[in-house]
């Protein structure tokens, strides 16, 4: 693989910058905005928790074994990065394959369905695949989460398998996880999927 390094990427609707304890305040805001913890098959901290987030991510990242960003919505008029909409990760990541998984993600209720899932994905897909040379990428979700596996799945990503009680949720529940994967050969395809998607909003 690549090095892996954190990097900022911009695309039409958001941009992805590397995370820091600065975001704190804007992260809180984007969580609050549909109150995203109370979806019982996510994992998305309360208010008071994240700053124990940021710094959980952070440590992983000294690990090498994520590289998470915050996503910051552009300006539609200078294109500039402004408010602070959600988060995203590339995670378990195998430099070795090599391969990556991206995930822990969540944006704030407001802008979803806008087209910032669909650019977020596409500039994570577009640096794994043509800048670390990725051979796959993977995508895991909750069994119940229909809203995630729907927005996966229209990604053009291939469902693998489930792997059953296979994390303890938050709330002690035992998760059925969903995992998907695209391979560099289907990159091509994809690309022109999530291009056709970004355009046509707004």
């Amino acid at each position: 693989m690549t090095a892996i390094a954190p990097v900022t990427l911009q695309g039409k609707y958001v941009t992805l910058e590397p995370l820091s304890m600065d975001h704190h305040d804007g992260l809180v805001e984007a969580a609050s905005d549909g109150e995203l913890w109370n979806l019982w098959y996510t994992s998305v901290p309360r208010p008071e928790g994240i700053r124990a987030e940021i710094e959980r991510r952070l440590t992983l990242q000294d690990t090498g074994s994520m590289m998470p960003f915050t996503t910051r919505l552009n300006d539609p008029e200078t294109g500039q990065p402004g408010r602070i909409i959600g988060m995203t990760t590339y995670c378990n990541i195998s430099a070795d394959v090599p391969r990556l998984e991206i995930g822990y993600t969540w944006n704030a209720a407001s802008v979803q369905g806008t087209g910032t899932n669909p650019d977020s994905k596409k500039l994570l897909l577009e640096h794994a695949f043509e800048v670390l040379d990725c051979v796959a990428v993977e995508f895991n979700t909750h069994w119940m989460n229909m809203q995630s596996r729907t927005a996966i799945a229209r990604l053009g990503a291939k469902q693998d398998g489930v792997l059953r009680a296979h994390r303890r949720m938050p709330d002690g529940s035992l998760r059925d996880t969903v995992v998907f994967s695209i391979l560099a050969a289907e990159w091509p395809q994809v690309r022109n999927g999530l291009d056709l998607r970004i355009n046509k909003q707004r």
